[in-house]
């Protein structure tokens, strides 16, 4: 062992980021080590763990996410003990990490959890707003108080409940895809959500409690400092407990331009001096009214047409939170620049491991499996990435976990229970596949892929009970040729031919 420099601590783990990866990772760690202490840092004040765990079925999973104080994990784990700074540096060759408040901290094994941070169409304009964390939520609700219009860009998950719960308020709604929801799903779920969409009755949402916000009411309490660093994702049910109205009387206004991004963002004085004209809310779809209302900020698309506005969201995905950690150590970074992990959560530096959205899962991946960057994979990754630690730790192998043989993930948009399966949207299969339908308006949406008589991938809307069936039918790849059409004939059950 090496003499401890004063002001030195050292543990066995490490883990950074109080996000569910790092938590999770954390917690995973504190069971397997009883007697080791398990050292978890992070920046903000709150962490987030997760609550009321259900296992739906082989590979779908339900839980709650809360934002916690730190101590009540070290409550619930005496073994783990919450460093509340940042990381300044980690210097992997000495095994040694430097925190902002100037200690420094020795590890065996190192686990990076940091998370990722909202990609923000143009950095540092007064008038963009990230979504991504509770913080950014709660200061876009103040911002829409006041406002009369405004532009949202990006078509994942964040975008897409987003524009569905704003009411008083006219939203353009910018996306590169043909169809809303890419992220999720195709063209034709998109069909079937969009009448609700644009529905002026808006029903009482159904009771979804999937976060709590312990620090609502003690808004004081929290450190000025803290809003610029980085917060924990938020999850899907991001907007519950928060009043998204805007100021105008109508209920629901929503324009969707499709196929295009933003080209650039104007200010008011800069508008007036470009001489060129911007658009009114679009009547009937059509729009070719100018606009004689003068607007703080003004968004020029690359279809060429320009909307003013009073600000603008971006919640166009997310980039891995990687730089305190790239300086001086040569990690081998994905093309989506996260931190690239064999199939033991290992990066490319000895004793140091990654989980949830700071990674790419660089192993061969199953068929139907792909990364995603959300809540449940990060759960997953937290877990399976302490199990390795464990194992390489002890010397034992270690199977890759079963949650990465089948992509599965289980939401809730404009009120419908969405699950997708496998390759849900085709991914990666080329051409040659083809897809089958079967959708009741209002009510339920059913497609599968499939390939060569298999089904790779599925996308179940509505309280469909066709899950567990489906999961079975990809994970065994049994030839379901012989069905034909009737695969997703309702009057049939499918479930008798398969027990």
């Amino acid at each position: 062992k090496m003499a401890a420099a004063p002001g030195l601590e050292r543990s066995r783990f490490v883990v950074v980021g109080g996000g569910i990866a790092g938590v999770t990772c954390a917690e995973k760690l504190a069971v397997e080590f009883p007697s080791e202490d398990i050292f978890l840092m992070t920046a903000s004040p709150v962490i987030k763990a997760v609550t009321n765990f259900k296992q739906v079925s082989k590979t779908l999973e339900e839980f709650d996410v809360e934002e916690q104080p730190s101590s009540l994990l070290e409550k619930r784990y005496p073994n783990i003990k919450v460093i509340q700074s940042g990381v300044k540096q980690l210097k992997s060759d000495e095994h040694k990490i430097f925190t902002e408040d100037g200690k420094e901290y020795m590890y065996e094994k190192l686990c990076l959890c940091a998370g990722a941070k909202p990609k923000l169409i143009f950095e540092g304009n007064p008038y963009v707003l990230g979504i991504r964390d509770t913080d950014s939520a709660q200061a876009f609700q103040k911002k829409l108080a006041q406002a009369e219009r405004i532009v949202v860009v990006g078509n994942g998950g964040i975008a897409l409940e987003l524009v569905y719960e704003i009411q008083g308020c006219e939203v353009i709604w910018a996306i590169k895809d043909k169809a809303i929801g890419n992220t999720f799903f195709d063209a034709g779920a998109a069909e079937f959500l969009i009448p609700k969409l644009t529905a002026d009755k808006r029903e009482t949402p159904i009771a979804c409690k999937r976060t709590k916000y312990t620090m609502e009411g003690k808004e004081t309490e929290r450190p000025a400092a803290a809003s610029d660093k980085l917060g924990s994702a938020l999850g899907p049910d991001w907007h519950e407990g928060l009043h998204l109205k805007g100021t105008k009387e109508f209920s629901h206004k929503v324009h969707i331009e499709i196929l295009c991004e933003v080209k650039k963002i104007h200010l008011q004085q800069e508008f007036i001096q470009l001489q060129r004209t911007s658009l009114t809310f679009p009547k009937d779809e059509k729009n070719v009214e100018p606009d004689e209302v003068l607007w703080p900020v003004y968004v020029e698309l690359t279809n060429g047409k320009i909307y003013g506005c009073d600000f603008i969201v971006s919640a166009t995905g997310v980039v891995p939170n990687v730089e305190p950690f790239l300086d001086g150590n040569n990690f081998a970074v994905g093309e989506d620049g996260g931190l690239k992990v064999d199939e033991h959560m290992r990066t490319s530096l000895p004793g140091v491991y990654a989980a949830g959205d700071i990674c790419t899962a660089s192993w061969e991946h199953s068929p139907v499996w792909h990364q995603m960057r959300l809540w449940t994979q990060a759960r997953q990754m937290g877990w399976y990435a302490a199990k390795c630690m464990a194992a390489d730790t002890s010397g034992e192998p270690i199977e890759l976990d079963f949650s990465f043989e089948l992509f599965a993930h289980v939401t809730k948009f404009f009120n419908y229970k969405v699950v997708v399966l496998g390759k849900y949207n085709a991914q990666g299969l080329g051409l040659d596949h083809e897809l089958m339908l079967r959708c009741t308006k209002g009510q339920e949406y059913v497609k599968v892929v499939m390939q060569n008589g298999r089904m790779m991938g599925a996308v179940l809307i509505g309280e469909t009970d066709l899950e567990e069936t489906f999961e079975n039918l990809i994970l065994n790849q049994m030839d379901l040729s012989a069905y034909g059409e009737d695969l997703l004939n309702p009057d049939i059950d499918i479930e008798d031919y398969f027990d």
